[in-house]
């Protein structure tokens, strides 16, 4: 296994008076050393190369960022197996009827719901299965919410709400790797004895040793110094793609490399469900409809009655015993 043989950091609480008083000195503290070790962060670096980024034409600006943007797959490809032990823990999770979190503050944060939000349309599933959490709640997709991202308070908060239990996933999602809202969810995590995961962008970073396995993409200083929605965002956006979409097929949400849970909410989508089906099976759009239709909607259902020559009930049933699997349902 390649998550990091470290103990769980202690969780201490707040309850009540005086002890909320000492936590709130305590994170405050905290706090002030976080902010204090920012200018050691690759995220918080100066670029040598877009020093004068103000002096440069459109097109200049514009090849700088391609030019570095083209280093994110290069940083993630040597995490690669971190990411797939990511895969396995959220298959398992899955699996046994449990739920995986996306926890994050600002652009970090509406990444995480960003992907959580489009795994029910593309893989068929209940929007309560793939969560994303962002630091001062919905309102602060779109707007920041003023300090959310500093309580640690609030990241334990928002996972007790939701019933955390041990067969869910928590990764926390900080470019940074210092994000409070991410630690205290984290911490709260392992205590109730989920596996966690961090991805942030920075080396040794909080967030990292927090979690049972941490991901770091060390992208290196953004062209416009700080902003962490740039090279930083786009390799957090690349590592949730893998996790969700490979976790998806591996519970069982495609066949060969076709959608075949997805769900026809708008006319394209009708057309999408039928093409996979021609595409999976090679009949013609009449009969892909008809199919459809018959297996009350679901591609799956459609595929497997077409491609195991049988009725919808068994079809369903065949289904049921693969556990979802097309390729297992139709031997």
């Amino acid at each position: 296994m390649l998550a990091a043989d470290k103990a769980a950091p202690r969780f201490r609480t707040g309850g009540g008076g005086r002890h909320q008083g000492r936590a709130a000195l305590r994170q405050r503290k905290e706090n002030h050393v976080l902010k204090l070790n920012l200018d050691q962060m690759t995220t918080e670096k100066r670029n040598q190369s877009t020093m004068d980024l103000d002096t440069m034409t459109p097109l200049e600006v514009v090849t700088a960022m391609n030019r570095e943007d083209a280093k994110v797959p290069l940083a993630i490809e040597p995490l690669l197996p971190r990411i797939a032990q990511a895969v396995e823990w959220a298959i398992r999770s899955l699996e046994q009827g449990g739920r995986v979190f996306y926890m994050g503050a600002g652009t970090s944060g509406r990444l995480g719901v960003l992907d959580a939000a489009e795994c029910p349309p593309t893989f068929g599933v209940s929007p309560d299965l793939i969560v994303g959490l962002i630091a001062g709640g919905e309102s602060a997709f779109i707007k920041a919410v003023e300090g959310a991202e500093d309580s640690r308070e609030m990241g334990r908060a928002d996972l007790e709400n939701r019933s955390l239990n041990a067969r869910d996933l928590v990764i926390g999602v900080a470019a940074s790797g210092r994000t409070p809202y991410v630690l205290g969810g984290l911490d709260y995590a392992r205590e109730t004895g989920c596996h966690t995961v961090a991805v942030s962008c920075n080396e040794g970073s909080a967030v990292g040793e927090a979690a049972e396995l941490a991901i770091e993409a060390v992208v290196g200083p953004e062209v416009l110094t700080g902003s962490t929605r740039l090279k930083a965002g786009t390799a957090q956006k690349l590592i949730l793609n893998m996790i969700s979409t490979a976790a998806m097929v591996g519970v069982g949400k495609a066949y060969q490399n076709l959608m075949v849970d997805v769900m026809q909410t708008n006319e394209k989508l009708h057309v999408r469900a039928e093409n996979i089906v021609m595409e999976a099976t090679g009949v013609d759009r009449e009969t892909a409809r008809e199919k459809i239709s018959a297996a009350d909607g679901s591609v799956k259902t459609a595929i497997t009655m077409i491609l195991a020559d049988c009725c919808v009930e068994e079809a369903a049933a065949r289904l049921e015993r693969a556990r979802g699997h097309v390729r297992e349902a139709i031997r």
